[in-house]
Parts: C-alpha cells; sequence; structure tokens
C-alpha cells in the first residue's frame, strides 16, 4: 500500500512522513528517523519574522545536512510580505518543499494571527499563500487543522483556497485547535478533503501503530500518512508502517539491547550537534519517551533526569537496560 508520491515537483520514495513538532524535529531526530526509513522529514514550525530578521536561534532551525534529504520546512507568519521573503530564505538555504503552519494551536502563535488563527480568516490565508505561490517554486504546502473548534470546522475552505492558490498538498491534522492533542482525530474529515479536492492529502494524527497507518489509507483514500508523536521514543515505527504497507508483515518490537544501542546513539547526535550542556539537556526528554512504558521506567526517569553529566547518564542507561536483559522488566501494554 505505499506508494511513491509527487508533491508538485517532488517525487517521493513513498508516502510515509515525519511531522514536523516545535522542540522535537531537530537535525539529529531528522537524521535518526531517516535511517528508519522516513521518506520526508519536516523541521521544526520557524518564525518568518525570525527568519527575515536573521536571529542566531532562529537560523540554527534550518540546519541540515546532505543526509538530511528530501527535507521540509514549516514557517508560521501572518504577514504576507513576510512570509514571501521568509520563502526566499528557506529556499536559498536548501530545502527541497516550503510548509506554511495553519494549525499550530498555541497560544503565542495565535495571538500574533498565525497558525490555527488563519482557519478563522480566509482572506488573510489567501493573500499568504498567493504571495508564497509568486515567491517561491518550491513544492508548497500546508498543515491545518479541522478548524477553530467543532462549530467553525473550515479544513475544506480553506484547502479550496490552498488549491486555488497553487499548493501542491495539503495536511490534515483533523482535531480543532480548540481540542488541541485531546480526544480523537476525526479521519472522516480526511475522506472528505480527499473527495473534495484534486491535490494530494496527507493524513496525520493517532498513527501510532502500522495498523493504524494502513487504516487511515483504506478508511479515507488520503495520498500519505504523517507520524508525529508515534515517533516519540520509537524510531522504529517508521521502518514497522512501511514494512507492514509493503508486506502485510508486522515486525518483532526492538530488543532491550537495541533500544538501548539506539539511546546512546541518539543521545551521541544531540550532544555532537549541540554541544554538552544543550544536547544533554534537550535529549532527557527523548530518555523519557524511550524508557516509557518499562517497567521500573520511572525510578529510572527521576534519576536521570537530574543527571547534567553525560558519561554518568549512559552508564545510568547501560546499568537500567543490563538490569533488564534477563528478562524481569516488561513491557506494559
Amino acid at each position: 500500500m505505499t506508494c511513491t508520491v509527487k508533491i508538485g515537483s517532488l517525487a517521493l520514495k513513498h508516502n510515509v512522513f515525519l511531522a514536523p513538532m516545535a522542540g522535537i524535529t531537530n537535525l539529529p531526530f531528522r537524521l535518526l528517523m531517516r535511517e528508519f526509513g522516513c521518506a520526508l522529514a519536516f523541521t521544526e514550525m520557524v518564525s518568518a519574522n525570525g527568519l527575515i530578521r536573521k536571529g542566531a536561534k532562529t537560523g540554527n532551525y534550518l540546519d541540515s545536512t546532505a543526509e538530511d534529504k528530501p527535507l521540509g520546512v514549516q514557517i508560521f507568519g501572518a504577514d504576507p510580505v513576510i512570509l514571501a521573503e521568509a520563502a526566499g530564505i528557506v529556499a536559498a538555504n536548501g530545502a527541497d518543499l516550503l510548509d506554511i503552519n495553519m494549525g499550530c494551536p498555541v497560544k503565542k502563535v495565535i495571538k500574533t494571527g498565525a497558525g490555527a488563527a488563519l482557519m478563522r480568516s480566509p482572506e488573510n490565508a489567501a493573500s499568504i499563500l498567493k504571495a508564497v505561490r509568486k515567491a517561491t517554486s518550491l513544492p508548497l504546502t500546508i498543515k491545518i487543522r479541522s478548524g477553530w473548534n467543532h462549530r467553525e470546522v473550515t479544513a475544506l475552505d480553506i484547502a479550496r483556497i490552498a488549491e486555488e492558490n497553487g499548493v501542491d498538498a495539503i495536511v490534515l491534522h483533523p482535531r480543532s485547535a480548540e481540542q488541541g492533542f485531546r480526544g480523537s482525530a476525526d479521519w472522516n474529515l480526511i475522506k472528505t478533503l480527499r473527495e473534495k479536492i484534486r491535490i494530494p492529502v496527507i493524513g496525520s494524527g493517532d498513527v501510532r501503530h502500522p495498523e493504524d497507518a494502513v487504516r487511515m489509507l483504506e478508511v479515507t483514500g488520503c495520498d500519505g500518512v504523517m507520524v508525529g508523536r508515534g515517533a516519540l521514543g520509537n524510531p522504529w515505527i517508521f521502518r514497522d508502517v512501511v514494512s507492514y504497507l509493503k508486506e502485510g508483515t508486522l515486525c518483532s518490537p526492538p530488543a532491550l539491547s537495541e533500544r538501548e544501542k539506539i539511546i546512546q546513539r541518539h543521545m551521541g547526535m544531540e550532544l555532537e550537534y549541540a554541544g554538552g550542556h544543550h544536547g544533554l539537556r534537550n535529549f532527557r526528554k527523548h530518555l523519557l519517551w524511550y524508557t516509557k512504558g518499562l517497567r521500573g521506567g520511572n525510578i529510572f526517569r527521576k534519576v536521570v533526569g537530574t543527571t547534567d553529566n553525560s558519561d554518568i547518564m549512559l552508564k545510568l542507561v547501560h546499568d537500567f537496560f543490563h538490569s533488564v536483559n534477563d528478562g524481569s522488566l516488561k513491557i506494559r501494554t
């Protein structure tokens, strides 16, 4: 059921992608997900204002390598002129695809008129897309929510505006801005969108297992699947989804030794990228996800949560997994 997908001029080897996630999808994380089969990865959400003002921290979001391909860069903002200028900067930095965020529900983003606020402002959304499309020939996508709340479901209206203004694909996470990540994603809305517009539709939301990806494709008819929170502490999900879609076979869960190996590798990548202090601080949250559901993990996480030394943390990781190799540690289902 995997297939090659074209988004504008960009041909992708299959249709399983990594979602942009603030504070998560930095360069080390993207590279690791690619090793497990991710076909397209996105940066964290990048401020268009920050890009044109040449903020050092904002510019770091565009860090990439030759192995980090194909790369989608997601930007956010509310001013068509600024977003168009930012699109040029993104293109000059070697991105393969540009995404406009129209779904972020975070208050500090919404109060500027950006993110999910654009679901309530179709006129400004149209102005933004028209300006950005004129500014760059990069494949262009938007990532949207179902709407502002259950009474204002505007995804189809925004998708039609996008199609009219040269957008090459729509990514839909069918929860409302008010809903955040609570409740269930309404996959029926993905199906409706797929039936009503001609450009590709990528489904997002509640894809945590290979069976979820298959069901989303079957139920909605969408052109691709985007994995977000299901990849936290679980890079194997890309291997598993692709295997299940191609061959109908489920992979065995990673052995504890493999889990430890990937933790060590991911941590090493973070330390090399960001340096000891920042890399370790950023990696701590990943350790929480990697050990979630493991019996005894709560105590382990409390200990490593106060550790500021990478060598000590690696030893704690090794000791934790070594202590459970006798089978006494079970994964909670």
